[in-house]
């Protein structure tokens, strides 16, 4: 169904008109014509084709050669050519709440504001409120606008984005009218930072459901309150954070889903392939013709277009299509797949949980194994092991292994490469070790790159951790050449850390997969120190599964007995 698509093409005209200064009949039966097909059951597609147009109470002659031109075309001359006439940056304006196009035009014209920056400009320096028809009041409340929308543009790491949409999924999971739920967009396709937030609903009664998700307990302000579409404001510790509800058709879920996850690209060639096979392809489901031929699940859409189901984190147009097509896809690594994590402190240094209280929350995980790796004695400001402490905690993880059955602690730490690449511990502590995560804490303009190669030729050292030291909200990372550290790990057989918590996940997912590409592997840890921060594995998953990485590329995936044993 083009309904929708039409509708925000009229209004959207509707609004360049008025930018542009023009009133009366033409833009009103724009804006007419939009909420008509915005509200119209019936397929404007089948209308069309019934000449039947006109017959639809408030679209003239006039509006139907438009209708029937971009469905012939998908192309509308008028919509190209008011658009083209306008400076972009006004009608990005429009997506400001309180702002609307008479006042953009005025500010326009008598301002010459042509963007967002000209925009605060003029509030700032009161020429806007003394515009006729303006005043303090509107002007505060546009200056509210500015704000959301502000925040709205800002990304929003994924650890905090999944953490509320779960939220608002399982507050919607108590309305009996609600059918299938997922989220989409760039959280779906685990971005280590998002955009926005959508989530995609079916369900009976979808006004009823848009206005239970508008009451969650969470909301501070309500966007949007539609039939099927609702946009809120969910107050944060970060902050407000805008969240969308779609409700589609369950005919629609799959092809719903699978557009509104994306990539643009990977969407884009996939209407490519769909258009040389005589297909269309939207948000509505596959069509031949005006059959509809998929649509109720992903499955459906990809298999109509050839293909198998993508996984979500591999759909960026980065060559996940064409080795679809050959039945070549890489089996990405899953949660299911991890046996344990490898980089996990306790309180013996700076964590807040016990060697004993780590190991059960483990086992309640399902995993085999999970590796104590506190810091060492350099890291005095992080509690930092001294070697008599060290072997302490071995001897208390050895007492502790007898008594798990199918269960084990491995023996490790986080160890200090040290100015001149030495590690902080001598080999005769290390090699009690089952593993050894050397790690950069300190001088991260000095000579960093040389100190992890050094690291590397201790044959004790399994992995190093976080190798570009960034933290993704506030720090760019070591002056490291991380290329020279790749061939470093590829020449010595060591190891390199997929840290995953959520503000750092380090290494990112194009050295992964440059990582990938010379078999060098991969242990996946939280560094958490704190019970809860046991579940960011999952982060490191997904960017994992964004760097195509498989089962035979990561350690956590070994058995218990061949970790212990290197045996990779």
């Amino acid at each position: 169904m083009k309904n929708k698509e039409l509708a925000a093409i009229f209004s959207r005209i509707g609004d360049a008109l008025e930018i542009k200064g023009e009133t009366g009949f033409k833009v009103i039966a724009y804006r007419k014509a939009s909420r008509i097909l915005e509200d119209l059951t019936e397929d404007i597609e089948t209308v069309a084709k019934e000449k039947r147009l006109q017959d639809i109470p408030g679209i003239g002659s006039g509006i139907g050669q438009k209708i029937e031109e971009y469905l012939q075309t998908g192309q509308m001359k008028k919509y190209t050519e008011v658009l083209s006439s306008i400076p972009e940056g006004l009608l990005k304006l429009l997506e400001i709440q309180s702002l609307g196009a008479k006042t953009i035009h005025l500010a326009h014209k008598e301002l010459q504001v042509k963007g967002l920056e000209g925009l605060k400009k003029v509030i700032e320096d009161g020429s806007l409120a003394k515009l006729y028809g303006m005043g303090e009041k509107k002007v505060e409340n546009i200056k509210k606008g500015i704000e959301i929308y502000e925040k709205a543009q800002e990304r929003i790491p994924i650890f905090e984005a999944v953490s509320l949409v779960e939220d608002v999924m399982e507050y919607l999971r108590k309305v009996p009218q609600i059918g299938q739920l997922s989220p989409a967009g760039s959280l779906r396709r685990m971005r280590e930072t998002v955009g926005d937030i959508d989530i995609l609903a079916t369900g009976k009664h979808g006004e009823q459901i848009i206005r239970y998700f508008t009451r969650h307990p969470g909301v501070s302000r309500v966007l949007a309150e539609g039939k099927t579409k609702g946009s809120v404001l969910i107050s944060t510790d970060k902050g407000e954070r805008q969240v969308d509800l779609r409700i589609v058709a369950e005919s629609e879920f799959g092809a719903a889903l699978q557009y509104f996850t994306g990539s643009k690209a990977h969407n884009i060639k996939l209407r490519g392939m769909a258009k040389d096979k005589g297909l269309k392809i939207s948000e509505y489901g596959v069509f031949r013709g005006q059959k509809k031929i998929a649509g109720r699940s992903e499955k459906e859409v990809y298999k109509a277009l050839g293909l198998p189901v993508i996984p979500p984190e591999l759909r960026e147009d980065r060559g996940e299509i064409e080795l679809a097509l050959k039945n070549k896809l890489p089996r990405v690594v899953n949660l299911s797949d991890i046996k344990g994590d490898l980089h996990v402190h306790s309180d013996h240094s700076d964590g807040h949980v016990s060697i004993k209280e780590l190991a059960e929350l483990a086992q309640k995980m399902g995993y085999e194994y999970i590796a104590i790796c506190d810091h060492s004695q350099a890291a005095n400001y992080a509690g930092g092991l001294t070697p008599g402490r060290l072997l302490q905690q071995i001897e208390e993880i050895d007492r502790l292994n007898k008594t798990f059955k199918n269960f084990k602690i491995l023996k490790g730490s986080e160890v200090d490469i040290l100015h001149d690449g030495r590690l902080d511990f001598g080999n005769d502590i290390l090699k009690r070790l089952d593993l050894v995560v050397a790690a950069v804490h300190r001088g991260f303009k000095k000579n960093v790159t040389e100190r992890i190669l050094r690291a590397m030729e201790n044959p004790y050292v399994t992995v190093i951790a976080h190798p570009s030291g960034r933290l993704i909200s506030r720090r760019e990372g070591y002056d490291v050449d991380l290329e020279k550290v790749l061939e470093g790990a590829e020449e010595s057989g060591k190891a390199l850390e997929l840290n995953a918590y959520y503000d750092r996940l380090d290494l990112n997912e194009f050295y992964l997969k440059k990582a990938r590409e010379k078999k060098i592997r991969i242990s996946i840890g939280t560094d958490t120190h704190y019970a809860q921060g046991l579940k960011m594995i999952r982060f490191g998953v997904g960017i994992a599964r964004r760097a195509w990485l498989e089962k035979r590329d990561i350690l956590n995936c070994l058995s218990y007995k061949d970790l212990v044993n290197k045996k990779f």
